[in-house]
């Protein structure tokens, strides 16, 4: 489990603003933005709505699982491409699922040490543009064509071609593949679905809840002033989470097969986040800044913790970053208000919650001395999550941390959490507060 001792973050870091696209549901074909696109449509209304200039940015830190060829060091090409100037430095960070958190933290970091006062962060990922490729035959096969000089070395070539060449390699599921453990994201939901006892209709009925609290959310208005509208190249406008299901039922759900075990798992498309393209941005500020450009405040960010853990259990991560967070900030967990835990599965969220009431595993395997509590399910994302509005992997970071500012702020709370699962093993976990409360 990570030390709990740290030194004291330092300055205050203020959330002031952020914003987002739609999550737009991947569809079997590239979609209409790429993940640069993405990171200048949510971004240009957030910086126009400024009262400050984009080059008055210190830095600007995106993060992003898989830029395209084009994309390369990607928060660089959107800060230039949305004003900020050549001499705003620009980076692009990578930490899989967190990768929107990780940016986050990063900008924390900066400003709470003084080397910062305002900082762009967010996350962006543009999952239908992941790259089809060549198998490792296939391009050894045009290596050695390129070097065949005369028509017969080239016959021969030809000669060589073996349909099993031609198989492409889709990146979206290698990326979605541990490689140590040598499973699938879904199959570690399985385990912790057959670990906690979770049965199938707990997970459709979570999913459904998912539907329901995002569509309740539109209905009530709660996402107009977090959502910026994006306009594709050929005119065409998006201006709502397109994966969203508001009539999906359990009759439907218990349809849908197993995907990562079949045919007897419990791991379905419908209990699973969607394969999305989305960006988030926030603006990050020290009180010399907010002071300086007269910004009003949406919230504070506390401290962040990070965590390992078996990766055949990557689910359980937030389970493992929130404790020590919690413990080092002195707080139980019945005194935080709302929760935003990602929602790659609805068997993973359920897990955790499972194990932070479970005293067997908080003993054996998070140190404590008994179960660390449970948290309300009426608390905890409220407005649905990554099972009905998506995961873009890169973004979901930043939005769970952004949406739980806004759910502070409107049920006038006062302390949020916001976790993700990490592939590969690993939990982050963002502490927040809602200023006006102070």
């Amino acid at each position: 489990m990570a030390q709990t001792t740290r030194r004291n973050p330092g300055r205050p870091v203020y959330v002031v603003d952020g914003t987002r696209t739609p999550f737009l549901k991947a569809r079997g074909k590239p979609g209409p933005f790429k993940a640069v696109d993405l990171a200048v449509a949510a971004g240009r209304p957030l910086l126009l709505r400024q009262p400050f200039e984009a080059d008055r940015f210190d830095e600007v830190i995106l993060g992003c699982v898989a830029p395209g060829p084009d994309e390369a060091n990607i928060g660089r090409i959107a800060a230039l491409r949305l004003g900020c100037g050549e001499r705003v430095p620009a980076w692009t960070v990578q930490r899989n699922c967190a990768s929107g958190m990780q940016a986050l933290d990063a900008a924390f970091r900066n400003i709470a040490d003084g080397r910062s006062d305002l900082v762009l962060a967010g996350g962006v990922e543009s999952m239908s543009h992941s790259p089809v490729l060549l198998s490792d035959g296939m391009v050894a096969w045009l290596a050695e064509w390129q070097r065949a000089r005369s028509p017969l070395a080239r016959f021969r070539q030809l000669t060589r071609l073996r349909p099993r060449d031609l198989a492409p390699v889709i990146g979206l599921l290698r990326g979605l593949r541990d490689p140590v453990v040598g499973i699938s994201m879904g199959q570690t939901a399985e385990n912790l679905a057959h670990r906690f006892g979770l049965s199938r209709e707990q997970m459709d009925a979570f999913a459904m809840r998912s539907h329901q609290r995002l569509a309740a959310a539109y209905e009530a208005g709660h996402l107009a002033d977090e959502i910026a509208i994006a306009y594709a190249r050929d005119g065409t406008h998006y201006e709502r989470d397109d994966g969203l299901r508001a009539d999906t039922d359990m009759a439907q759900l218990a349809r849908l097969r197993p995907v990562f075990d079949k045919p007897f798992g419990t791991v379905t498309a419908g209990n699973s986040a969607q394969v999305t393209d989305g960006c988030a941005w926030l603006v990050l500020a020290s009180e010399k800044a907010v002071k300086e450009h007269d910004l009003a405040v949406l919230g504070r960010i506390v401290d962040v913790e990070w965590a390992g853990l078996d990766p055949a259990q990557m689910g359980l991560g937030p389970v493992h970053a929130t404790v020590p967070l919690l413990k080092r900030k002195r707080l139980s967990l019945d005194k935080i208000d709302y929760w935003e835990i990602n929602e790659a599965f609805a068997a993973q969220v359920l897990a955790c919650v499972e194990a932070l009431k479970d005293e067997r595993y908080c003993k054996e395997s998070l140190g404590l001395g008994k179960a660390a509590g449970e948290i309300p399910i009426e608390h905890l994302n409220v407005d649905g999550g990554g099972i009905s509005l998506g995961h873009p992997v890169g973004a979901s970071g930043a939005r769970i941390v952004l949406h739980l500012l806004h759910v502070l702020r409107r049920e006038n709370a006062r302390r949020g959490i916001a976790s993700l699962c990490i592939g590969g093993g690993q939990g982050g976990a963002m502490l927040v507060e809602n200023t006006a409360t102070e």
